[in-house]
């Protein structure tokens, strides 16, 4: 294990300690903590250390953010928005935009990304928000909803269209027309601090603008989401592992008709399937992480794959927990509680089940033979 990995697992156990259902419960969480956690680059852990990072591995950020998100997957929320607007930069930006933004990711500076609209989602032809050229600075217009992190944000990166292609533009949460809008009470990841942003005539100078723009919007959105859809695989991971750990901590504890629950069979299954989901997802992210390191060209289909097989055991696994526990787990902000909420929004956000599902059948078509 990396010394990295080592002392800043313990760091995030000793500041999240006990606190995460507080946090769900109020539904926010604490701007000094994600700053703290900002400056150790562990918001973004896979930036080099040439830009301020800790140059993880993908296989081991994967392994802290799923530790990250056994405790509190509103947290790891804000990892995974950090970890695309750094990516993003990374892999668009020029060399002066990654000198400055990078830093600022690596400093204490909290990102939020902009995907979704009112009316596109999945579909991103229905796309509105536009940033377009006037004078030496460019303006955006438009619309975002559900943007994780943008609560506590100091930099909005704004997918939107551009001439006849696309572009992310870094935008400042300061900046004159931009307007946050908290989403109240959100059924899981409720101190996440997602939000819907208008932006109204917000003018930027053109260095905001990554790569200068002009890029393809599908490049665009796959690029960013690949990182997001392997930062909640992992996320997940971390939601199973914590099902599983109170699930099987309850059944050996708890006593029904003279005897541990754990020696009831029908309970047993239930521990069963716990650790095949675990084993599963865990396998499948590993899998995942092994091709974003050697750049297989598979990379992208594997995070799919990965996103969609570990959300949907997180899922399944927070009710089979729920159930284990029954009322024990049933109260707001309790782990199991927690995760059967948070876990439903994994099989929806950066690609639903169906999204995913379509992505994997379009996969399968075009690279198994046809021997008819």
């Amino acid at each position: 294990m990396p010394e990295w990995l080592a002392s800043e697992t313990a760091l995030v156990g000793e500041l999240v300690g006990g606190q995460a259902a507080a946090w769900d419960v109020a539904g926010e969480l604490p701007v000094e903590l994600l700053r703290k956690l900002g400056a150790q680059g562990v918001l973004c852990a896979e930036v080099p250390a040439a830009y301020g990072g800790l140059n993880a591995t993908s296989h081991d950020n994967g392994e802290f953010t799923a530790y990250v998100g056994s405790l509190c997957s509103s947290l790891r929320s804000i990892m995974t928005s950090q970890g695309i607007a750094a990516y993003a930069i990374q892999r668009l930006g020029d060399r002066e935009q990654r000198k400055r933004y990078l830093a600022d990711l690596t400093g204490g500076q909290l990102a939020a990304v902009g995907f979704s609209e009112p009316a596109a989602g999945s579909d991103l032809a229905a796309m509105q928000t536009q940033i377009r050229a006037e004078g030496d600075s460019f303006v955006i217009d438009g619309q975002k909803k559900w943007v994780t992190g943008a609560r506590y944000a100091d930099l909005l990166l704004v997918l939107g269209l551009f001439g006849e292609g696309a572009a992310f533009a870094v935008v400042p949460t300061t900046t004159p027309g931009v307007q946050v809008e908290l989403v109240p009470s959100p059924l899981g990841c409720r101190a996440a601090g997602h939000s819907n942003i208008r932006f109204d005539n917000v003018r930027i100078p053109a260095s905001s603008v990554l790569g200068g723009g002009g890029q393809s919007l599908s490049l665009l959105f796959t690029t960013a989401l690949s990182y997001g859809r392997m930062s909640i695989g992992w996320g997940c991971v971390g939601i199973v592992r914590a099902c599983l750990n109170a699930a099987t901590n309850h059944a050996r504890n708890r006593s029904q008709s003279g005897k541990p629950l754990a020696e009831h069979q029908l309970i047993e299954r239930h521990l069963a399937e716990l650790l095949v989901a675990e084993q599963v997802s865990t396998r499948i992210c590993q899998h995942a992480s092994q091709c974003w390191e050697s750049v297989s060209p598979d990379m992208v289909v594997a995070a799919v794959l990965a996103k969609h097989v570990s959300a949907g055991h997180a899922a399944r696994s927070a009710a089979t927990a729920v159930q284990v526990l029954a009322s024990a787990g049933s109260q707001d902000g309790h782990v199991v509680a927690r995760a059967y909420r948070d876990a439903k929004m994994m099989e929806i956000i950066e690609g639903s089940n169906e999204i995913c599902q379509l992505i994997l059948a379009q996969h399968a078509l075009s690279t198994i033979p046809d021997n008819a």
